[in-house]
């Protein structure tokens, strides 16, 4: 996905269309580009924006989910945003459920996908292993359904940062702010209408967590894609397009 990065203060962003503001969360090895299917077929209708989360350039008393979350919101300040449809993958889902419950005056909807917050395996204990290519492939392969999708360009990106020993400190961090960080007792407090998407085949955040979020958060709706695994947006970019259409287009007749 090439588009241009825009600036504005510290923050940097990709940003195209018009219409209401629908913006896209990362996870923790993800860039703007693991959207760029939903970015491609969003922009005609909505103000699409996607945030560089600096997940691993954070000073580490600010790397966790708290301190991403209230990076998000002072973005959204600075950009003027206000009834937005946030939407987050993995760890950026966790941060858009920390900023929803924060700030809630700012989002008019929330999208979750294979979002942490309640449960998650993370990339095993012996996780990240420095200088060992195979094993981060076999570990970003068992993000997807198909291992394909963990093309090498995706994994060369994470093996570079897994090999620099100040980011391997900051995902750790990140990672044991996401454990300490379980949100439900909070979830019950989120009243925003929230479309959950969720890979049959998801193996880091699994079924059974899905059916919680759709259990504890009330005014949700949940809704499986077979043979798909934790990041529905990249593997089978269709199917979650026509499934967010269909949402949004409900919530602006309703």
């Amino acid at each position: 996905m090439q588009y241009e990065i825009k600036q504005k203060d510290k923050f940097r962003y990709v940003e195209e269309g018009k219409g209401e503001p629908l913006v896209l969360l990362h996870g923790l090895f993800g860039t703007p580009s693991n959207f760029s299917g939903l970015f491609e077929y969003f922009r005609s209708n909505n103000r699409v924006i996607i945030p560089q989360l600096p997940l691993l350039d954070l000073d580490i008393l600010h790397t966790s989910v708290g301190g991403v979350a209230k990076y998000v919101n002072r973005f959204l300040e600075t950009l003027e945003l206000n009834d937005v449809h946030l939407l987050g993958n993995s760890l950026g889902g966790h941060v858009a459920l920390v900023h929803t419950l924060k700030n809630p005056q700012r989002v008019k909807s929330l999208i979750l996908t294979g979002s942490s917050g309640l449960f998650e395996n993370g990339m095993g204990d012996t996780y990240p292993r420095r200088g060992d290519y195979e094993y981060i492939k076999k570990k970003a392969s068992l993000t997807f359904y198909d291992p394909a999708v963990a093309t090498k360009e995706l994994v060369d990106e994470i093996y570079s940062i897994t090999n620099n020993r100040l980011k391997v400190i900051k995902i750790i961090a990140l990672a044991k702010s996401a454990i300490r960080n379980n949100l439900g007792e909070e979830l019950k407090q989120i009243n925003k209408p929230t479309l959950l998407i969720w890979g049959n085949n998801d193996t880091i955040t699994p079924p059974f967590v899905g059916h919680e979020f759709n259990k504890l958060i009330l005014n949700s709706e949940l809704h499986f894609i077979d043979k798909c695994g934790h990041a529905p947006m990249m593997e089978v970019p269709d199917e979650f397009n026509k499934m967010l259409h269909g949402f949004l287009n409900k919530l602006q007749h309703s």
